[in-house]
């Protein structure tokens, strides 16, 4: 006797061993024609997997998070299979499931995305015919000889264990892989090939460039119109687009990955750093410097050069090996031992803009969300043990009241102890439970990913949301006791004695090169007010009204407002035009007018004109909006 429980307790038996499709048609069958795969005491299979002992099974629909994976996945063989239907020479290697969608690297003649509608026409023909997806094992010696005329596939096989190999026949087609799969290619119900690059096969440069063809797909066509939909969108936010538009930044072949930000991206960066001060200040930090570069021994004491080597830049100076910081956190360790702590000292909250190199691969490289050189907005809060639920708590809301100036959302994530990792299980296990019984006061819900921590500590990721409902993990807040251990860092505490400190690393903006392009892509460019790069464009209406609007533009300067003026001998409309293209909030035309009445007209971005505006009530309203830091740009709305 089988007995099969499900989720919800029920339990059902049978005689004999049992086909998953058959349990879900023993259901019903239009329950059994929703169903894509199931999870057999807690591993993905296909439905026509058998059941042969006691277990707990559920079923995996289109609605299960599960369940677009398994589909994109199975795709992904469709479009392979297509592929060797059209080019017969091309040879597969291997087509994983990514973030919205899946690719295949194929060793195959160069191809463009003109001859996508050819793949996809016959990819449809496979879906129409309802091709059944059978997965079967065979001994890897057996598997060898299949594939003997596949090098890629037979390179793969090879590299496993000695044991049997799954693979999936698709009619006329079949592929190495562990599934699980859709039950047949007629589940496909929307798919789109997206995109094809060059990758070198296993990320070797020496060994064979291939094409990989990306593609996404999605159980109904209505969500893949909403995701092509979103991918305009996002398109149009590129942050690399805009930031050229708007003279913000840019990159020079002269310095890969390490972007140059333009004057008026510094009046964006500046305006970030400065709210970032006020909002640590009122919240009890203190703000350091640390050198750029260290001695080696440093990065020998703290652990780095053992475990993130491969990611630093070196130098040598008079015989010495220094090291390009790749973190802030050994040098805060420094200032920290330069003298005697009581725990009457503690919690101390050190602030740290710090510049950072790390070694990208330049193939990884992407604007300015990923760089070689970028600043992190460190803070080190040295405490202890009984302080560590307020205080991780204190960053947590910080981070909040930082995020929503802006608009964004956030969700956490705790991150355990890696393979690679200093410090003892007691020092770990203490750190994990800190944070953790942080996060349960907080009260938010969190995801626990089980070994993805730094080397020296658990952490807290923070994952913001932006207008493009996008997540971007950006905060973190680790707990470490290995680095004060390291530097032998102490503090006296009420019996007289010397005791180890614990100490948070976090971040909030974290890379701030990162972040900016983020608020670039969330705005569209169109920045809140208090943090625009020209905040106010003064237009003179004919060449007559170019020094009044020189004085204007003074004005508006020494009250705190950044302002330009626009003097070129064109036509009103379009210097109007071109002001809304660059995002500029506050258009103001001087004409004769103005001048004798000693107001101004404001064009907003929203198309309104407010006239006759005068000087007290224009300067009221605007700087009352940028202190408050405000992100609608409603300025003059009742």
């Amino acid at each position: 006797m089988i007995n099969i429980t499900f989720p919800d307790g029920n339990i059902k038996s049978f005689e004999h061993p049992v086909k998953g499709s058959d349990v879900a048609a023993g259901i019903s069958e239009g329950f059994a024609r929703n169903c894509v795969a199931m999870e057999i005491n807690g591993n993905l299979a296909d439905l026509s997997s058998e059941i042969a002992g006691d277990a707990r099974i559920r079923f995996i629909t289109a609605k299960d998070p599960e369940a677009v994976s398994i589909l994109r996945h199975s795709t992904a063989h469709v479009m392979a299979q297509a592929i060797l239907h059209l080019y017969k020479n091309a040879k597969l290697t291997i087509g994983p499931v990514v973030e919205d969608g899946f690719y295949y690297d194929i060793d195959m003649e160069p191809v463009s995305e003109d001859i996508f509608p050819k793949i996809e026409a016959e990819m449809k023909n496979i879906i129409k015919a309802k091709v059944p997806m059978i997965r079967k094992t065979v001994p890897k010696s057996e598997a060898m000889k299949f594939y003997a005329n596949e090098p890629y596939k037979l390179e793969m096989i090879c590299d496993l264990q000695d044991g049997t190999i799954s693979f999936y026949e698709q009619g006329d087609f079949t592929d190495l892989c562990r599934g699980p799969h859709l039950p047949h290619t007629g589940f496909i119900k929307a798919f789109k090939l997206m995109k094809v690059s060059g990758a070198y096969w296993r990320a070797d440069q020496t060994k064979a460039q291939l094409q990989r063809i990306y593609g996404t797909a999605f159980f109904d066509k209505k969500e893949l119109d909403e995701h092509l939909h979103f991918l305009e969108e996002a398109k149009k936010r590129n942050h690399r687009k805009i930031g050229v538009a708007l003279d913000l930044f840019s990159f020079h072949d002269e310095a890969p990955g390490m972007p140059f930000f333009h004057a008026k991206g510094m009046e964006v960066w500046n305006a970030l750093l400065a709210y970032w001060r006020e909002e640590h200040r009122a919240a009890g930090y203190v703000e350091t410097k640390t050198p750029v570069m260290l001695n080696r021994s440093l990065w020998e004491k703290s652990g780095h050069w053992d475990n993130y080597r491969e990611n630093m830049y070196f130098s040598k100076i008079e015989d010495f090996e220094y090291a390009i910081k790749p973190m802030n956190c050994p040098g805060g360790m420094l200032l920290y031992a330069l003298k005697p702590h009581s725990y009457k000292d503690l919690p101390l909250r050190a602030g740290e803009i710090g510049l950072v190199h790390r070694h990208e691969l330049s193939g990884v490289l992407s604007g300015l969300f990923r760089v070689r050189a970028f600043h992190q907005d460190d803070a080190h809060i040295f405490m202890t043990p009984e302080q560590i639920q307020d205080e991780i708590l204190g960053v947590l809301k910080l981070m909040a009241r930082i995020y929503s100036t802006f608009g964004l959302g956030f969700h956490l994530e705790l991150s355990t102890r890696p393979a690679k990792s200093i410090g003892t299980d007691e020092q770990w296990e203490m750190a994990t439970q800190g944070l953790k019984s942080a996060l349960n006061a907080y009260g938010m819900e969190y995801k626990i990913n089980e070994g993805d921590g730094a080397f020296y500590g658990p952490k807290i990721d923070v994952h913001i949301k932006d207008a493009l409902k996008r997540t971007w993990q950006c905060g973190t807040v680790q707990l470490d006791m290995s680095l004060p251990e390291r530097f032998d860092l102490t503090y006296i505490g009420k019996s007289g004695e010397k005791h180890r400190p614990i100490m948070i690393h976090r971040v909030i903006y974290g890379s701030i090169e990162r972040f900016f392009g983020i608020l670039v892509e969330h705005f569209a460019g169109k920045f809140p007010l208090w943090m625009t790069p020209v905040q106010a464009i003064v237009l003179p209406m004919n060449d007559d009204m170019t020094q009044y609007a020189a004085e204007v533009r003074a004005k508006l300067e020494l009250a705190g407002i950044r302002a330009e003026l626009d003097s070129r001998s064109e036509s009103l409309n379009k210097k109007v035009r071109e002001a809304q293209l660059n995002y500029i909030p506050l258009i103001l035309t001087v004409g004769a007018k103005e001048k004798e009445s000693g107001t101004l007209s404001c064009r907003t971005l929203d198309g309104k004109v407010r006239y006759g505006l005068s000087y007290e009530a224009f300067f009221e309203r605007v700087l009352a909006h940028i202190k408050a830091r405000k992100q609608d740009l409603e300025i003059f709305a009742e």
